[in-house]
């Protein structure tokens, strides 16, 4: 689906446009229907309208592939740990 494609090619600036839109870091848990509709809203903001349907497939094929690259770490049937360093949140005083 060259949807898929256009979020696979761009990943880095999907994962940031996640972050914006829901509480993403690393080591957080994420859940099918955030990545769904954020799989919708992405390509909404890229002038791109799809259906429900579409979005929960091609949410599947990007799960899949950040899956296979290690990014997304299955936890159930309906989500994942974030593994994304560049996620790490860190407070003033924390040790590094």
């Amino acid at each position: 689906m060259e949807y898929t494609e256009l979020i696979k090619n761009d990943y880095k600036v999907f994962l940031q446009f996640l972050k914006a839109r829901y509480p993403v870091f690393h080591n957080s848990n994420f859940f099918f229907r955030e990545l769904q509709f954020g799989v919708s809203k992405y390509l909404e903001k890229k002038g791109i309208t799809i259906s429900n349907g579409e979005a929960e497939k091609i949410a599947l094929e990007v799960a899949s592939f950040l899956e296979n690259d290690g990014i997304l770490v299955r936890v159930n049937s309906h989500g994942w740990r974030i593994n994304y360093k560049e996620f790490v949140t860190t407070v003033s005083g924390d040790p590094l």
